[in-house]
């Protein structure tokens, strides 16, 4: 992605029409908003279940939103064309790519977001996976506000291995933030780092998995 690129007028017509289509064809249900920062530069740290989580998390934030992915995406002809106009950020799979942790620097400096998922992959069956340390690494080095999702019902829509999507409810919840005085105590900046990043995603995670299904009740 160019750093002189506005991607501004784009992005909000992906965010109207991804948030349009959730809410119609999935029966979109949003909890926890006034849980999102106003103010600053913070991640989103949500479970993986599906193709569909990062525009279906992106269209319930009207703020600017940014994603992490994997760099061999943009070997896609149609994807290279499409990923810079919805705020991607392309990662290397070491997970030492300093131009990926650079733009993440200058995004978060500017306020916007960047959604991440802990677990590195979707589930197979909806079910939460362990964590991976790279949630945990981006965490400790940015050293910003992070916020807990949890999606429900995206498996069920269009589960990893399907290309058919399926209707049905949508539901996804926002919870209060963790500071990095949680999930990277004082005490842990002595242990060995990759045991360090470890524990801040396996933290994060723990506070995804707490997170309860809301009552489908009027939707």
């Amino acid at each position: 992605m160019r750093d002189n690129y506005n991607p501004k007028i784009a992005y909000s017509l992906v965010y109207y029409f991804a948030r349009a289509f959730m809410e119609t064809y999935g029966r979109l249900s949003v909890t926890g908003t006034e849980n999102i920062p106003t103010n600053g530069g913070c991640l989103f740290a949500a479970n993986h279940q599906s193709f569909l989580d990062p525009p279906l998390i992106g269209s319930c934030i009207c703020q600017d939103m940014y994603f992490l992915a994997r760099g061999t995406l943009s070997d896609n002809p149609i994807l290279k064309l499409i990923l810079p106009y919805c705020n991607v950020i392309p990662v290397n799979k070491s997970g030492n790519d300093i131009a990926a942790f650079k733009k993440m620097f200058k995004v978060l400096k500017e306020n916007a977001s960047i959604l991440l998922f802990p677990e590195g992959t979707r589930s197979p069956d909806g079910k939460l996976l362990p964590a991976k340390g790279g949630a945990g690494l981006i965490a400790c080095k940015t050293r910003v506000p992070v916020v807990p999702v949890r999606v429900f019902g995206a498996h069920e829509i269009l589960p990893k291995g399907q290309h058919v999507l399926d209707r049905g409810d949508l539901q996804v919840v926002f919870e209060k933030p963790i500071f990095a005085e949680e999930y990277d105590p004082p005490e842990n900046k002595t242990m060995d780092p990759k045991e360090r990043f470890l524990f801040a995603s396996r933290y994060i995670m723990s506070r995804i998995a707490a997170i309860e299904r809301p009552s489908i009740l009027g939707l």
